[in-house]
């Protein structure tokens, strides 16, 4: 059953969304309050967001909404870690592992799979990859067993790594955990280097905090 939501002329100018919930007596029914429950657990969705798109999703044509389903379940039943590098894929091993005009000798380490979606999008890296699964987080007791950094270990002897590149983010445990490695494998004879960590394109100095500026001159670049 599709809602339909009625409205006078005056109210024309509001957004529909906005007027049935406003409309929508609390407490919500149960099937609805459930669904926008879920919704929450969702990232960076607040109760406002969740109760939009909750209403936006049950006045959709039936087709959309079973589209959606189904789209979660496959996804669900067809995607896993890759078993060399453990990024998301469907193929064993993925792509970027299979494929013979990447650079095997470097391999950039990112923390999550979102990190070399984004890398392999921005372009320009013909490298591989290798997400650890996280970063080190003593408070949050993440150690390293927690993390892939065992099967790094091997895939350094088998596929004769040369450079590693530590693409942690620039927080407290992406800093512990780049350190980390850098002290792990300093000693192994890999060369060893970190992203750029600075000033967005775009950006004003005066508007950037200090960290980001210790790191922009941390990285600087010579020019002669």
């Amino acid at each position: 059953m599709v809602l339909q939501v009625f409205s006078s002329p005056l109210e024309d100018t509001y957004d529909p969304l906005e007027r049935t919930l406003r409309l929508m007596a609390r407490p919500m029914p149960p099937s609805l309050e459930a669904l926008v429950t879920h919704l929450l657990k969702l990232p960076t969705i607040g109760r406002k967001s969740a109760e939009r798109l909750a209403f936006h999703l049950i006045q959709a044509p039936p087709e959309q909404s079973q589209e959606l389903a189904n789209a979660l379940l496959q996804a669900r039943e067809r995607l896993h870690p890759c078993p060399n590098c453990f990024q998301i894929t469907e193929d064993d091993p993925c792509p970027v592992c299979r494929d013979p005009e990447r650079d095997h000798r470097l391999l950039c380490v990112v923390e999550n799979f979102m990190d070399a979606v984004a890398l392999e999008t921005a372009g320009g890296f013909r490298g591989r990859y290798h997400v650890l699964g996280g970063c080190l987080s003593p408070l949050r007791g993440i150690t390293t067993q927690d993390l892939t950094i065992a099967a790094l270990d091997a895939r350094i002897e088998r596929e004769q790594i040369e450079e590693i590149i530590l693409a942690m983010n620039p927080s407290v445990d992406g800093e512990a955990t780049a350190l980390y490695l850098t002290s792990r494998y300093k000693a192994r004879g890999l060369r060893l280097s970190r992203i750029a960590l600075g000033l967005p394109m775009g950006g004003d100095l005066e508007h950037a905090d200090s960290q980001t500026l210790q790191h922009a001159l941390q990285g600087r670049t010579q020019l002669s």
